[in-house]
């Protein structure tokens, strides 16, 4: 083992704690439970000073620890008493009913043991509080939270303060022979012999067994024989759906990877037909302009012989009319007599003349 520095506490248990575990443990209090464990922690005397701990736990609702916390005087030892709670031993009985030791084996639970040195003034208030109250008695609730504090202070690097930390490991161990040998008075060489001889025990209890006793093993053997029926009933349930899942997963990423090639292969072709139509485009696009000019001119050409047609068609029109009022006029003329007869009529010119005189009258 290395040695350990100053501050340290010697732990004892050294690397794990062990909890037996009992169908009925013996006892009605907590103290006298069977599963419950014991921690001491020893001062080396490698310091003068009074060294702090602390226990922490990894499940603090299913282990009850007493002290939690204290102070350690040189040369001298703390018992800390570690309680496994009822409810908790029930579970991890249940647990190795169905499934047997091997379930109780990997336990994650774990402790954690913190020791530092502290102010001689700040010991001497506990050991003074200690001689009054006693072993196991009640401190004082201002000491109590000047020690929580101080722990914050120095878990949470406020202080240069050194903390020794010691891990332990938790095991569960279940003692089902003992304990049956212990309910009928049976030593601790038939415990031995049963645990390294379980079938071999099996069958002299079978034998020994009452009708009472024997039913109630049928009971306890049929209802782990259902339990297995259960279990093996789920695990087919989630293998099948675990086959329906994965097959239809299967079918999606079949669907996904034609959706896709088919998207790969729409758009390959959608960019072919796009070159194709704008090279048409391009491609004829000259003869669009020529027939649009060609259109354009034609229809300037046909617009201005249209507009001189029409100009001549007028001018034409106008002369003939002119023609009939001048014959009309002088048509009108010799039936004047008398006196010479100023009569208005349209001429060439556009103004106002006399008829000329026929007749003398």
């Amino acid at each position: 083992m290395a040695a350990l520095p100053p501050y340290a506490l010697a732990v004892s248990p050294e690397s794990s704690l062990q909890f037996t575990i009992t169908q009925h443990p013996q006892g009605d209090g907590d103290e006298n439970n069977a599963s419950r464990c014991v921690l001491t922690l020893t001062h080396t005397g490698a310091t003068k000073k009074s060294l702090a701990f602390k226990v922490k736990t990894t499940q603090p609702r299913r282990y009850l620890v007493r002290p939690n916390q204290g102070i350690v005087s040189p040369n001298s030892s703390e018992s800390i008493s570690i309680l496994l709670v009822d409810k908790d031993r029930q579970v991890l009985w249940s647990t190795y009913d169905r499934l047997g030791q091997s379930a109780l084996d990997h336990s994650k639970d774990k402790f954690l043991v913190q020791s530092c040195v502290v102010d001689d003034n700040f010991a001497k208030q506990f050991r003074d509080e200690k001689s009054v109250v006693g072993e196991g008695g009640q401190y004082r609730k201002e000491l109590v939270e000047a020690l929580t504090g101080m722990w914050n202070s120095v878990t949470s690097g406020g202080t240069d303060v050194a903390v020794y930390n010691k891990k332990l490991h938790v095991k569960h161990v279940v003692d089902a022979a003992g304990a049956d040998a212990a309910a009928s008075g049976g030593g601790g060489e038939a415990a031995s012999a049963s645990s390294a001889h379980p079938f071999n025990n099996n069958q002299t209890s079978a034998e020994k067994m009452s009708r009472e006793q024997a039913i109630e093993e049928v009971s306890s053997l049929r209802r782990k024989y259902d339990e297995l029926v259960a279990f093996s009933v789920n695990l087919t349930a989630e293998r099948d759906i675990l086959n329906n899942t994965l097959e239809q997963t299967r079918r999606d990423l079949n669907r996904e990877v034609a959706s896709r090639q088919a998207l790969e292969k729409q758009s390959a072709n959608s960019r072919a037909g796009g070159g194709r139509r704008v090279q048409e485009t391009k491609s004829g696009g000259g003869i669009s302009m020529n027939t649009l000019i060609m259109v354009g001119m034609l229809s300037f050409f046909v617009a201005v012989l249209l507009r001189e047609r029409r100009m001549l068609e007028q001018e034409k029109s106008c002369d003939e009319k002119d023609m009939y009022d001048d014959i009309w006029i002088g048509s009108l003329c010799p039936f004047q007599l008398f006196g010479t007869v100023q009569i208005p009529y349209k001429n060439t010119s556009g103004g106002m003349q006399e008829c000329p005189q026929l007749f003398n009258g």
